[in-house]
């Protein structure tokens, strides 16, 4: 394995943490750990000042911002290859692009106090680097021919567009705290279609915790906001499901991983409501979405491009 390649898989590791735990940062009330940006309460790390509590919070927001800083580095590192070696030049340029408006956005998420449209953008900001460095890690590597992929083309962006769009609904139930608006399976409140506010509930521009005239959002449109990203499973289950089954003759070994990273994530989905949400496994959901999301970016690489892992 080449240099370039060996920088590309230690970013494509980081960003796969630096997702799980600005994860469990946001879950944990420590997006607000540290009131400023980039430093926390005026300092590089958090002062003996705070308290247990308000300490612990500040530290787990900094060490999210220590990774990603670490991330950005090594893309910066990337880019610099990428223009020396005149090799993958516009998906580098496009990394650190993305990177430096993830920037913005933690500094907005702070300074803006958790809006919600902010937080949700956070996030795909996230999976489109960790995306990204998937592709350009899969670009450096040689490959086997296999025109019979390109079959599969339709069928695997279907299924990648079905999972970003669910990873944009988990966003928006995670960032407006809506996680167990629906307590009980299979139905949500006892009922298959509980009352349910979509107006509030999909308004972009508003406040954490408020409708946009700055009243109290209503438990209504928390359970709009749940239910719909749990319906929608229902639909990403069918496009990856059918996707993996039908690459089963053609790339066997990544059929297998997408089907099983697409059941760990369903299980995990479940695991979180019957269980009340606990941090770990909140974190691991996330987690899970990466790990969905990449096998996927992995099967449309093959298959766009016609061939097989050699």
């Amino acid at each position: 394995m080449s240099a370039q390649r060996r920088l590309t898989l230690a970013a494509l590791a980081l960003a796969f943490v630096v997702i799980v735990v600005g994860a469990y940062v946001r879950l944990s009330h420590s997006g607000l750990g540290c009131p400023d940006w980039p430093l926390c309460y005026g300092q590089v790390t958090p002062g003996d000042h705070l308290g247990v509590d308000a300490r612990e919070r500040a530290w787990n927001e900094m060490a999210h911002r220590y990774l990603a800083g670490g991330l950005g580095l090594l893309l910066a590192g990337l880019l610099v290859v990428a223009w020396r070696r005149r090799g993958q030049r516009v998906l580098a340029t496009a990394l650190v692009l993305v990177v430096l408006f993830q920037a913005t956005l933690g500094m907005w998420t702070v300074t803006l106090l958790l809006k919600p449209a902010i937080v949700a953008a956070h996030l795909l900001g996230g999976m489109a680097t960790l995306s990204l460095l998937v592709w350009l890690f899969l670009a450096q590597g040689v490959y086997a021919p296999a025109p019979e992929a390109r079959a599969l083309r339709i069928p695997a962006l279907v299924a990648l567009v079905a999972v970003v769009l669910q990873i944009a609904l988990g966003g928006w139930v995670s960032a407006n705290y809506a996680a167990l608006a629906c307590p009980d399976l299979p139905l949500c409140r006892g009922a298959a279609l509980p009352p349910m506010d979509f107006g509030h509930a999909f308004h972009m521009l508003r406040g954490l915790g408020e409708t946009s005239d700055g009243a109290r959002l209503p438990d209504e449109a928390l359970t709009a906001i749940h239910w719909t990203h749990r319906v929608f499973a229902l639909l990403v289950v069918a496009a990856v499901g059918r996707v993996s089954f039908r690459a089963f003759s053609i790339l066997k070994p990544l059929a297998i991983a997408v089907a099983l990273a697409l059941a760990l994530q369903f299980l995990l989905g479940v695991a979180n409501v019957a269980l009340g949400l606990p941090l770990a496994l909140a974190a691991a959901h996330n987690g899970g979405a990466a790990l969905l999301l990449a096998s996927l970016v992995v099967l449309n690489f093959f298959s766009f491009r016609g061939l097989r892992p050699s």
